[in-house]
């Protein structure tokens, strides 16, 4: 069997692929697994360090836009795992071409290879902001998609590209969404990384607005079980939420991570509200549970405090990304 993995040297792109290849998942224990990166700022090799040696890993630098490489890495895969993507909303408000061609046009392009290879199964790997922003209850999957960043617009059109090969062609094709992630090997301009790094280095870190906004948080680890759930089992054309089942305000998030690192309100610096911020977010889990199984296995106490304690031990990782 092989598998093949975009953007598998990016945050969760590479947890899936240590996972995969050390074993975690016994039904893909012997599986070939090809990564596809093209090592913009937010992939590193680094994150592959734990298994790059391992015969079963090939790794391939290339753009997903680009049809040559696509139909290269296409040939004999049975399955594909999207995670390729520019994904940092901040980035998408500053400038949104960037965002449109790699998720919109490279999971196209990944698409349409799949379909000219005859690919098994196709998952793509999406977010809980395509739905928007919720004031209570939690979404389903069939809830309508109004995504209100450039960034989140881009991965609500991928997912309709998506949903669009396996009506029209036929392609075996699989969506999750997942909440906010984090863990080890995260870049460290999202909200946990950058914060614990400023921290732990005596520096302020910036609060959105009041601070009110809600996320739900999922463990990386738990994430790619669901992934992994999803990649043996599920149904073609359905789309799986995939959740932590801990819902923070950033204030409360912030409040844990000045414990964490030994600091105090002091380190924050209220800042101007981000654009169009989502109010809150929270994804109903039921389907993937119902179906496939799935529950999130990683406290969040014990994950944050393991996550706080990766970033203090792992400069060597972080300081050159920060530098640059």
């Amino acid at each position: 069997m092989r598998i093949l993995v975009t953007g598998g040297a990016g945050f969760i792109g590479s947890h899936y692929v240590r996972q995969l290849v050390g074993g975690a998942y016994p039904a893909y224990a012997e599986a070939e697994v090809v990564v596809l990166d093209k090592l913009t700022y937010a992939g590193n090799l680094a994150n592959l360090a734990p298994v790059d040696t391992s015969s079963r890993l090939r790794f391939v630098q290339g753009d997903i836009c680009d049809p040559a490489v696509v139909s290269e890495v296409m040939a004999g895969t049975d399955l594909v795992v999207h995670f390729a993507a520019e994904s940092h909303v901040d980035r998408s408000i500053a400038g949104s071409a960037d965002f449109v061609l790699t998720n919109v046009l490279g999971t196209q392009m990944l698409l349409q290879g799949a379909l000219d290879a005859g690919v098994g199964k196709f998952v793509h790997v999406s977010t809980d902001e395509v739905y928007g922003t919720i004031e209570t209850g939690s979404w389903p999957e069939t809830h309508p998609l109004e995504p209100n960043s450039p960034y989140s617009a881009s991965k609500a059109s991928s997912d309709l590209l998506a949903r669009s090969f396996h009506r029209t062609h036929g392609l075996p094709v699989c969506i999750t969404r997942c909440s906010n992630n984090y863990g080890p090997y995260q870049f460290p301009e999202k909200v946990i990384p950058l914060f614990v790094t400023n921290l732990v280095d005596g520096k302020q870190v910036p609060l959105y607005g009041d601070g009110l906004n809600v996320r739900d948080w999922l463990h990386v680890d738990d994430h790619c079980r669901g992934i992994q759930l999803v990649a043996e089992g599920g149904r073609p054309g359905e789309i799986y939420n995939i959740g932590g089942g801990t819902e923070l305000t950033n204030r409360e998030l912030t409040e844990k991570l000045l414990a964490a690192t030994g600091r105090d309100w002091s380190s924050v610096r209220p800042v101007e509200d981000r654009k169009g911020h989502d109010r809150r977010y929270s994804v109903d889990i039921t389907k993937i549970s119902t179906e496939l199984g799935y529950t999130p296995q990683v406290p969040f106490e014990q994950g944050l405090a393991d996550t706080v304690q990766w970033y203090e031990k792992n400069r060597a990782w972080w300081e050159p990304l920060k530098s640059a």
